[in-house]
Parts: C-alpha cells; structure tokens; sequence
C-alpha cells in the first residue's frame, strides 16, 4: 500500500513539474516586441490561458491628415473606424502548443484591415517568426519581430 501510494505521488510531483516548466516556456512570449517595420511596438500579456498583444507605441502616432491620434481607418467594420490604434489589440488568443510556439491565435493587419490566421515561433528569448496566413500555413508571410529591453 505504501508503495502504490509513493508511485502515485512521485507520478504527480513529476508531471506537475512538466507543466510548470511548460508555462515558463509558454510565457517567454510575454514581454514587448517590435515589428520588423519598425513602425510599432507590441505588448504581449497572458490573460487567463491565452495571450493577447495590443499596440503600446507608434512611430507616427497622429496622423498628418486630420492632427488627431491615428485611428483604425481601415478596418472593414465601419464603427471600428474611429477607435485609435494605440491600445488596439492586434494578437488573439494564442496558446502555448509547446516547443517554443503558439497557435490558434490570429493576427490583424491595420494597414490592410485584414485578420489572418496566425503561429507564433520563438526563435531565440529576443527574435519571434510571426507567420500570418488564410487558410494554409505554407501559404502566408513571415515577419520576424524582435524583444525590445525595456528599462
């Protein structure tokens, strides 16, 4: 008896270590990172299971045309159109799939006002490949978004 109950114990120590040292993994996405266009800077959180980026910097945040912060003008529902792109959540509800990427998440493109389908791969703790695409994956772009060091 007290051995089955010491194997079962054992058996729950370890796989609770293993899932502690996957949301450690998991969260390495948490942090701020910027695009390779340079134009903005995202800020990745966990919320729950799941993690969200929301644009916290702009390179040109008012917009030339009216001298007002620049707004989601592109974005195909028209009453969406008027909310400022700073604050703007960009990443969805992405979860960890292990070794260094998450999926089931999608990306929104401002410029376009498209959403797409997203993975997220950690390349090293600094340089992410974001892969946004419509329907298959080998089909899609990839921009490489690098962690800034905030101080």
């Amino acid at each position: 008896m007290l051995l089955r109950i010491t194997f079962w114990a054992a058996l729950v120590l370890t796989f609770s270590l293993h899932l502690h040292a996957q949301d450690a993994k998991a969260d390495k996405l948490v942090g701020v990172w910027e695009p390779s266009n340079g134009k903005a800077r995202v800020k990745v959180e966990k919320i729950g299971t799941k993690y969200y980026g929301k644009i916290v910097w702009l390179r040109e945040p008012i917009d030339p045309n009216t001298g007002a912060a620049k707004v989601d003008k592109n974005n195909p529902d028209e009453s969406m159109r008027t909310v400022p792109l700073k604050g703007y959540r960009m990443l969805k509800d992405f979860t960890y799939a292990g070794n260094g990427e998450w999926t089931e998440g999608t990306i929104y493109d401002p410029e376009s006002g498209s959403t797409y389908n997203c993975v997220i791969k950690l390349k090293d703790d600094n340089t992410l490949d974001i892969r946004g695409y419509v329907g298959v994956k080998a089909l899609g772009r990839t921009d490489v978004w690098k962690r800034l060091q905030i101080q």
